[in-house]
């Protein structure tokens, strides 16, 4: 995959692909046992794909997002001002069909393409643009904590009344009715690139004000989301939410019609969600799915062999241990975390969990990316060494508690079980007493990592974009919360080291301070545990074709059909 360089200066324009799908296709019909059947025929212009998903969406509302569930269904919903290219994480036009940024990077002019509609019949235009930026600038109350607003938090920073918490955003101006100028107050390597991202979805103005959009408060451990984050979402993308059925974990979404470019492929997508893997598979060959994601590594070539078509994305992504003292004071001692870190055989984890192409982890990003720094290497395998560096911090007995994720598979984490007791049982080998516990990953797993309740726990990323600050500076800035070594002069430094980098412009200098970041993170702070890089897959029955598979497992399911 190809590492985009952002120029100070860009200007860019995108051609429209025509792709035609004219014949006709029957609607499904229920099987014997009740379940709806796939509609097959022609091109699938009248078809319904039927696609199963690893979990359940957390709601319908991209900007209060943080999990892939998520951002799979609202990506089919909404589209963003600047796209990814088809196969690729380099960033081209959307919404915005032209943009270009000034000499210093800090202000940016967006030009509108006409002709969009949202899916409430209101016009997209400079003024729709804006009203959503300052929607994100203007999130108060419980919409600030970053559980909520998770990418605006580590993407932008403060919000509008928060006098103490500097903003990445400035403002937003309507220059012209198609012509929407964005400033920023400081230069940064990932704008205007963040702005493909599936939270920076562009909404109805309209529609946010008449189901109050932005209504969220806290709930017991959690929070509780508007009618619009689960009714109502209302985007310009080529599927529309017609309905979810919460009981059963299905999304239905209906081809907008009077979409701008090239219609989708069916007439109907349904995102069904089937947390066993096994199940999915079982569901694709009794042809009750059409496709689902994540398939088990040791399935692949017996999935192939049926006739089904399992693509390999690239392994774009992390799985990592992430560690937070506030929950357990003995995380404080580097020693500790050091010790941990060596307890666990990375190789052989790779070896028997995962598939072929995974790598042992040093980084917390992939060396596809600038700033990889090859000297270092994984931390090595060594028992004898974890138990000295416990006894020197006098933790020989340890005791951890370690969330595991439940009901749940993910690109960098294929089967969570099989992974966490093979690090479990690697920190009980040399003596630390380890207190399991699972929790649904949609049923207060993320939000209670998010929040650092966890003292350990397993999570990962599959990269946004292509750079270093969407892995570590997500991860390891002041406003990550999951990430705490108690150790808050260290958590400074690395994020005034992280914000130096990406404020850099010239690409190599840059990379350069990346690595030197990376080494910093690797054998002085060590705030989590880097495991491994993962190649995840997707699968599809042999009767659906167009599927063009992304590198940040981030599909545009329009471009398929499906065919006898």
């Amino acid at each position: 995959m190809r590492n985009r360089k952002v120029a100070l200066t860009a200007a860019a324009t995108i051609l429209a692909l025509s792709l035609s799908a004219c014949a006709e296709s029957q609607r499904g019909t229920d099987d014997d046992n009740g379940a709806e059947t796939p509609a097959a025929g022609g091109d699938g212009s009248d078809a319904t794909f039927i696609f199963g998903a690893a979990g359940e969406p957390k709601l319908f509302d991209p900007f209060y997002a943080s999990d892939g569930e998520t951002f799979r269904v609202t990506r089919q919903i909404y589209e963003q001002l600047l796209d990814f290219e088809p196969g690729t994480a380099d960033t081209i036009p959307g919404l915005a069909e032209e943009y270009e940024g000034s000499e210093d990077g800090l202000t940016w002019t967006f030009k509108i393409r006409e002709g969009v509609k949202f899916h409430d019949g209101t016009d997209l235009d400079a003024a729709a643009v804006c009203a959503n930026f300052d929607r994100w600038y203007n999130q108060t109350g419980d919409a600030q904590n970053s559980a909520v607003t998770y990418y605006w938090n580590n993407n932008f920073g403060g919000f509008a009344d928060q006098a103490d918490r500097d903003s990445l955003f400035e403002s937003c101006t309507v220059a012209d009715d198609m012509t929407a100028e964005v400033k920023i107050t400081r230069y940064t390597s990932k704008f205007p690139d963040i702005l493909a991202h599936g939270a920076y979805a562009i909404h109805s103005p309209s529609a946010m004000e008449e189901h109050d959009a932005n209504n969220v408060t806290a709930q017991g451990e959690g929070f509780a989301y508007p009618a619009y984050a689960t009714e109502h979402p209302t985007g310009t993308g080529a599927f529309r939410f017609a309905s979810y059925d919460q009981a059963t974990g299905t999304v239905t979404l209906d081809r907008n019609e009077d979409y701008w470019g090239e219609k989708a492929g069916v007439k109907q997508m349904v995102v069904r969600s089937i947390p066993d893997e096994s199940t999915r598979r079982q569901e694709l060959e009794a042809g009750s799915i059409h496709g689902y994601d994540l398939p088990n590594p040791v399935d692949w070539a017996t999935l192939e062999e049926g006739g089904n078509i399992v693509e390999i994305r690239p392994a774009f992504n992390i799985l990592y241990v992430g560690l937070n003292a506030t929950t357990n004071e003995a995380l404080k001692d580097v020693n500790v975390r050091k010790a941990l870190s060596h307890a666990i055989n990375r190789d052989q984890l790779v070896q028997s969990q995962l598939p072929d192409g995974a790598e042992a982890a040093s980084h917390f990003f992939p060396d596809t990316l600038p700033g990889y720094n090859e000297d270092l290497q994984p931390h090595a395998y060594d028992p004898d060494l974890a138990k000295q560096l416990l006894a020197e911090a006098g933790q020989e007995n340890l005791e951890i508690e370690f969330w595991q994720p439940t009901e749940v598979t993910r690109p960098y984490m294929p089967d969570p079980a099989s992974i966490f007791d093979a690090i479990r049982t690697d920190w009980e080998a040399v003596g630390i007493t380890v207190t399991p516990k699972p929790m649904p990953w949609n049923g207060g797993y993320i939000e209670g990592t998010e929040q650092g309740q966890a003292a350990a726990y397993l999570l990962g990323w599959t990269g946004d974009y292509s750079s270093p600050d969407n892995f570590i500076g997500t991860f390891f800035t002041e406003q990550s919360n999951a990430f705490d070594t108690g150790n808050y002069e260290f958590a400074q430094e690395l994020t005034d080291a992280l914000v130096q980098a990406d404020s850099e412009p010239d690409p190599d200098a840059r990379a350069e301070l990346y690595k030197e970041i990376n080494k910093k993170i690797a054998d002085d702070y060590l705030p989590g545990l880097p495991i491994s890089h993962s190649p995840p897959a997707i699968v599809v029955s042999e009767k659906v074709q167009g599927l063009v598979t992304s590198p940040l497992a981030a599909e545009d399911f329009s471009t398929v059909t499906i065919n006898e």
